[in-house]
């Protein structure tokens, strides 16, 4: 009985090379910076103006109707 490799191995020296942990390191923060924009895309909208109400309304009104509703 054979065993077949699942997937490709590289040589231990090679994966200790300052080179692939710097390549490695670019692809875990491509890797967060793509996963956040997905979740934000996915996520409604938020609006501050939503929060915050920045229209001084006056407290009572000053129409010449004053029993109708503003």
């Amino acid at each position: 009985m054979t065993v077949l490799p699942l997937g490709i191995l590289l040589p231990e020296d090679l994966l200790a090379n300052e080179f692939v942990a710097v390549l490695a390191a670019f692809v875990a923060i491509n890797t967060i910076v793509y996963v956040t924009l997905a979740v934000s895309k996915v996520l409604p909208k938020l609006y501050l103006s939503d929060l915050v109400d920045g229209r001084n309304r006056r407290g009572e009104t000053r129409s010449i109707h004053p029993d109708d509703a503003p």
